[in-house]
């Protein structure tokens, strides 16, 4: 899958990688895809709720240790 834009939230707590997802979303056009990185648990429900609430699906989710990586396709 192509990356569109990635950001890098590890080491941040909640809501901040919801907050600066939104604003990197903000600037892309539908159908492009954000690769977010982030190491707070709590971003798991977080990001699921933001993308139901917002409509920009996650197409793909996994995690590395401590680092969770999600693929956000802006809607």
């Amino acid at each position: 899958m192509n990356v569109d834009n990635s950001i890098d939230c590890k080491g941040l707590a909640c809501p901040e990688p919801i907050l600066h997802t939104k604003m990197a979303i903000n600037k892309m056009e539908s159908g492009q895809i954000l690769e977010v990185f982030t190491t707070d648990p709590g971003s798991i429900n977080d990001m699921a709720a933001w993308s139901r609430r917002t409509k920009n699906p996650i197409v793909d989710k996994s995690e590395d240790g401590d680092v969770f990586r999600f693929l956000i396709q802006k809607a």
